[in-house]
């Protein structure tokens, strides 16, 4: 306990940056992957293409050379100058909306064709099947990995440490300055992110017992 009394003061900014790190990117991820998952399903090519490439490129690109490049590389394009907590929120969101874009498609492959071509026949449009008959019976399948996406999400903020970005992932860093046992410290970092975990975990289960029923 002396360890995480001594050193609040690194705690708690530390995981409150973790937090917004995730909440943001979480955001962002969900928003962008669903669009990300309508153009892969789409009938015009095109937009199937530019879907399936972002995911390829993405998804198979380690998130550190993603970090890397909006960190470092970015600015020097003279673009627009972003803050490293910035950098992180976009990395995080544009690699985890490769993730998101699948698990909302496998959601969709669920849904019966008979759905959508029945929504073709009372004369809807392509966005209205997708918004009002098929995501909505989709999302039931895609809880359980959506949530498993977000909570490799919040371990991904861990990375934004070695990018300037104070959050819990730096603790270790100051621990040792300071003097104080790493092994410890880093013990109750653990903790804490098994506590940011146990609410994701428990909303997943409370849908699927709700949806089940539903069925």
């Amino acid at each position: 306990m002396e360890v995480l009394l001594d050193n609040l003061d690194l705690y708690g900014p530390g995981f409150l940056t973790t937090i917004e790190l995730f909440v943001l990117a979480a955001i962002g991820s969900l928003v962008l992957g669903t669009v990300l998952a309508m153009l892969r399903v789409s009938p015009v090519p095109v937009l199937r293409a530019a879907g399936t490439t972002y995911v390829t490129l993405f998804r198979n690109t380690p998130l550190t050379l993603i970090f890397f490049f909006f960190a470092f590389a970015f600015p020097l394009l003279k673009v627009v100058d972003i803050s490293f907590f910035t950098a992180a929120v976009v990395a995080l969101t544009l690699y985890t909306s490769a993730f998101v874009c699948e698990v909302v498609r496998s959601g969709i492959n669920t849904v019966p064709v008979g759905q959508a071509e029945a929504g073709r026949a009372v004369g809807l449009t392509f966005g209205q099947i997708l918004s009002n008959i098929v995501l909505p019976q989709a999302t039931r399948s895609v809880v359980p990995p959506m949530v498993s996406t977000m909570i490799a999400l919040i371990k991904n903020t861990t990375i934004a440490s070695g990018f300037s970005v104070v959050e819990a992932g730096s603790i270790q860093y100051y621990l040792s300055e300071r003097g104080y046992s790493v092994m410890i410290g880093l013990l109750w970092v653990a903790l804490g992110f098994v506590i940011l975990v146990i609410p994701m975990t428990l909303l997943q289960r409370s849908l699927e017992k709700r949806w089940s029923v539903a069925r």
